[in-house]
């Protein structure tokens, strides 16, 4: 079996779900980490017995390397991707894809055209809940949605972008709550009603920070070609992260998603409830629970498709339709404006 020679540029946080789900990929070995602080490096590296660098594009160039996973400050996704895709690497990258539309864009018709596989994080894709509710829709069980929402009420304390050299602002994390905690929501709403958005109207503001440029609320709503209208609310000033709630009242029933889980409650009285398997458990060491045991499951099948050419999962085409959507609520934010998707009004 070949085993594909994997990197990981960015030894942050958010490092151990795609550095651990790499030592658990058959046709994968991680051979090298980087960061451009030499201390969690050398650390990473050490506790995966593997090299360090401290610049990709060195890392790139004496590695040998079959796939990037990038796990850095949004504006950066783009950055590399494209060397990496231009240098005949292929890449696995963290949400979002990029902070800008043009980004993500050119970062795809880098793709195509080198041939290259890329791929985008949306693990929450995964959720037995988001299973459950997407496999009885495509079936007809439920019926049409008739309106859904979802709610995302976090907790983003001063510390939390205090510590941190790029969180909080509009040109390199490029947003607030929207693109870094609420994205996953949104995505899985998005991919569960699975139809072409007609517009987005929506407010942002900053009301409970004193030190950052971007929002950390957000509200409005999303309306789909068919009619179909769904409302999201989020915030990063709770007093603790709050499990994310969604909810789709359908024809034949009203379904109400919390966290992993979906609770179904039919017209004709029969419920249907659905949580994380508890023998699921996947240790990413000490890594923030809302992030789910579902990285490995997404990384594993970009490893299979890149080994047999099978379409994934979670196609980048459908990653950057999350991306269009998010852009669109920043720039309907910002310009206090209906905005509309694929047209020109």
């Amino acid at each position: 079996m070949k085993k594909f020679r994997s990197a990981v540029v960015g030894c942050g946080n958010i490092f151990p779900m795609h550095a651990v789900s790499i030592t658990r990929v058959e046709n994968a070995e991680l051979v090298a980490v980087c960061d451009i602080k030499e201390d969690r490096a050398k650390k990473k590296a050490e506790e995966f017995g593997c090299k360090y660098y401290l610049d990709y594009k060195e890392m790139i160039e004496k590695e040998n390397l079959d796939v990037i996973h990038i796990c850095l400050p949004h504006y950066l996704h783009p950055i590399v991707a494209i060397y990496a895709l231009e240098h005949g690497v292929n890449v696995m990258t963290e949400k979002p894809m990029a902070i800008k539309l043009e980004d993500a864009k050119a970062m795809i018709d880098t793709a195509n055209r080198t041939g290259k596989f890329l791929q985008c994080i949306f693990q929450n894709r995964y959720n037995a809940g988001t299973v459950l509710v997407k496999d009885l829709l495509a079936k007809g069980e439920l019926g049409r949605i008739k309106s859904a929402k979802c709610a995302v009420t976090w907790d983003r304390s001063d510390k939390y972008y205090t510590s941190s050299d790029w969180k909080g602002t509009w040109d390199k994390e490029g947003g607030g709550v929207i693109i870094d905690q609420a994205i996953h929501t949104l995505d899985m709403l998005r991919y569960i009603v699975d139809e072409d958005i007609d517009f987005v109207d929506a407010t942002i503001a900053n009301r409970g920070h004193q030190i950052i440029d971007v929002e950390d609320s957000a509200e409005g709503i999303i309306k789909y070609k068919s009619g179909l209208l769904t409302a999201f609310h989020a915030i990063n000033y709770y007093s603790y992260d709050a499990p994310v709630e969604i909810e789709l009242d359908c024809e034949k029933a009203l379904v109400k998603m919390f966290s992993d889980s979906a609770i179904v409650t039919f017209k004709d009285g029969k419920t249907i409830r659905v949580d994380r398997n508890p023998n699921e458990n996947f240790n990413y060491g000490n890594v923030k629970s809302y992030w789910g045991v579902n990285h490995v499951k997404q990384i594993k099948n970009y490893y299979h498709c890149l080994e047999t050419g099978e379409k994934p999962f979670i196609p980048v085409e459908s990653a950057y339709k999350t991306q269009e959507m998010v852009c669109a609520i920043y720039q309907s934010g910002k310009e206090h404006r209906r905005v509309y998707l694929n047209t020109d009004k």
